[in-house]
């Protein structure tokens, strides 16, 4: 998902919380009664609920951004033979900034334009139970062209495109800093992640994200927003936790998900 930037703001940069930010998900005991690779697959297979979040920290002009993109979606695990397959679908994003006052947005068209590629997921064994890892497949978003290969650094690249169809190149970020002054920032990105689960006694899969994501500023509303920026994520993956949900077949739609995201996953974390 999008490391979204904003502008440096008079108040000093909060620090990050203490983590890893759910010991209640980790602390969780694991399933331990799947002996071989295919019960581990069998029982693994299903659809969930997905909650995770990215820490992304950068200096800006001088000033410490920190941000946590929290990320709501559906994840599918299906048997296609011998193989579990992997497929995410994005429905909702919010953005959590260490400076009071200051709020970024992504509208859901833009985070349901993020379509990642299936993946096969490898499993192997943890302690008495399974480790799920899905590699990265890396994805474009605001620009066609070869997802294997690094990011255009070209603003002007004739690949840009407009997948949240609102007129503008790229994605588009609403950056609010108060009542006065506000914007939108244009991206393009190269989104390469990858997660590490386990599953648990109760049925969930808890683990962490691993992004490397490589973003393009194409440009912005004004030339107060507009900064090259390229946030990366934090070292510590405490900050950036995972956890899929198991829910029924018929939930579907990203409403019915969000009307039980609360439910369902934790709450998002904050600075304040």
């Amino acid at each position: 998902m999008p490391a979204l930037l904003c502008l440096p703001a008079c108040t000093p940069p909060l620090p990050w919380p203490e983590a890893p930010l759910y010991p209640e998900l980790t602390a969780q005991p694991l399933r331990t009664d799947l002996a071989s690779p295919d019960a581990a697959r069998s029982a693994l297979a299903g659809r969930y609920g997905h909650y995770d979040v990215v820490a992304y920290e950068e200096s800006l002009e001088g000033a410490v951004m920190r941000t946590f993109v929290v990320s709501y979606g559906y994840t599918e695990l299906t048997l296609e033979g011998d193989t579990l397959v992997q497929h995410d679908r994005f429905c909702h994003a919010e953005h959590r900034l260490n400076r009071e006052g200051i709020r970024s947005t992504l509208n859901d068209d833009a985070t349901q334009a993020i379509q990642p590629r299936r993946a096969p997921v490898e499993l192997t064994p943890e302690g008495d139970g399974w480790r799920i890892h899905r590699p990265a497949t890396p994805t474009l978003i605001g620009i066609t062209g070869d997802p294997l290969q690094p990011l255009s650094r070209d603003r002007t690249d004739p690949n840009l495109t407009d997948p949240d169809g609102d007129g503008n190149p790229g994605i588009t970020v609403q950056v609010d800093v108060n009542a006065f002054i506000e914007g939108q920032i244009y991206l393009a990105r190269r989104e390469i992640f990858e997660t590490h689960l386990t599953l648990r006694d109760n049925g969930t899969l808890v683990g962490h994200v691993r992004d490397r994501s490589e973003q393009l500023v194409i440009g912005a509303s004004s030339g107060l927003f507009d900064a090259d920026a390229d946030p990366k994520q934090s070292d510590d993956v405490g900050l950036s936790p995972m956890v899929l949900v198991p829910v029924p077949a018929s939930m579907t739609s990203c409403d019915a998900l969000m009307a039980s995201a609360a439910s369902l996953f934790p709450s998002p974390p904050r600075f304040y």
